[in-house]
């Protein structure tokens, strides 16, 4: 199926992992593939530049994390850490027969995981890209980080889960929020296992894998990219220019008049951006 919401070409298809649904987006074609990973949101996020991707001769691939958007399964506190997402996209990688070095681009905490696989040896990466991205200890926020209270979590419903998404998410989209384009963002939380799969992800959110990975990243000789909302208030530009002066072979690209999802403030100069790197 495709999605409604945006005009697109990309589809919506699945395959098994782990004998539960992987869903994903993509536009099925011939031409490397570029592997796109969400993090506290889902694929939505990737939708605006799939067709500018694919038209650069790329075949783009955004997958819903297990437990999350459109996919089977459900996370639990062990299975919802870094390193395990890593383990499971490589998983994933392997499901697709998806052969050889990958290009990776990573998303709010789908960033940690790009990063995880650059630095380990679950997944051959050839170029990485960060968009808005999670870097050394700049989260969990704090909008994130209070539901990692066992208490506050027994005691809230999923009602005000679905509030705390929608603010979180109208202020992420910054100037393109519309009532149907925030609607379209929080529809998998109206299911309640979406619901405790990203509560089991925020459960296990933590910084340290960032932290640790900022040695080997330094070490690291892959290209990356680093394209940035300069308004997002949950991941501010400044971790992204500290990353781009310490890390080698990083370019960082400033969006202006964009928040934390600025694929959908600017998705041409973003797609664009992308496409070169990837395809350079």
């Amino acid at each position: 199926m495709s999605e409604t919401t945006t005009e697109t070409t990309a589809l919506r298809t699945e395959i098994q992992v782990d004998g539960e649904t992987a869903s994903y987006l993509t536009v099925e074609q011939d031409g490397p593939a570029v592997l796109l990973l969400h993090g506290t949101y889902w694929s939505r996020v990737w939708l605006p530049v799939l067709d500018r991707l694919a038209e650069a001769g790329l075949r783009p691939i955004a997958v819903d994390l297990p437990g999350l958007g459109r996919s089977g399964g459900e996370l639990t506190l062990e299975t919802g850490t870094v390193p395990a997402l890593a383990d499971w996209v490589a998983r994933f990688a392997s499901a697709l027969k998806l052969s050889g070095p990958i290009a990776v681009a990573g998303h709010d905490i789908g960033g940690a995981i790009a990063q995880h696989l650059l630095v380990h040896d679950q997944l051959e990466v050839s170029r990485l890209a960060l968009v808005n991205s999670v870097t050394y200890d700049s989260w969990p926020v704090s909008s994130v980080a209070r539901f990692r209270d066992p208490d506050l979590v027994a005691a809230t419903t999923g009602d005000e889960i679905l509030a705390a998404r929608r603010q979180a998410v109208t202020t992420a989209l910054a100037g393109a929020a519309t009532e149907q384009l925030i609607a379209d963002y929080l529809d998998p939380w109206t299911d309640a296992r979406v619901r405790r799969s990203w509560m089991a992800m925020v459960g296990a959110a933590d910084n340290r894998y960032t932290r640790e990975a900022v040695p080997a990243l330094r070490q690291n000789t892959a290209l990356k990219l680093l394209i940035w909302g300069e308004d997002d208030g949950f991941q501010k530009v400044a971790y992204a220019e500290r990353f781009a002066a310490e890390m080698p072979h990083t370019t960082l690209i400033r969006i202006p008049d964009a928040g934390h999802i600025p694929t959908e403030n600017a998705p041409g100069p973003i797609a664009r951006a992308l496409s070169d790197f990837f395809t350079a």
